[in-house]
């Protein structure tokens, strides 16, 4: 949908779309959110002691756990807000710039 908005400055409330409507209950994995990320988790795995303070501090989940470990990141959900690298203990995470992180893939 296009939407004109030329005319916005003159526009009422009632005019503006409704925004951010969740349908129907249990859909958030179906809107990945990755792509709102400036930065990107890179998770150390050798310094990591599994403590799972990430996994209590992630907004998004995207901390993904496994045996009581933790396995990865979700990048699929994850928006880099960088709390997990704050919060980890053994620096065990590093956030990077995320268009240098894509460059690198792409090479």
């Amino acid at each position: 949908m296009k939407w004109d908005i030329s005319d916005i400055k003159n526009w009422s409330w009632d005019k503006h779309p409704r925004g951010a409507i969740i349908s129907e209950p249990g859909n958030s994995e179906k809107f990945k959110t990755g792509g709102w990320r400036s930065l990107r988790p890179i998770h150390d795995q050798e310094k990591c002691v599994h403590c799972l303070t990430c996994f209590i501090f992630c907004p998004d989940s995207s901390i993904k756990v496994e045996d009581e470990k933790m396995k990865e990141i979700d990048l699929e959900f994850c928006k880099g807000c960088g709390i997990c690298a704050e919060e980890c203990p053994k620096d065990a995470i590093e956030m990077i710039d995320e268009m240098k992180a894509l460059d690198e893939e792409n090479k």
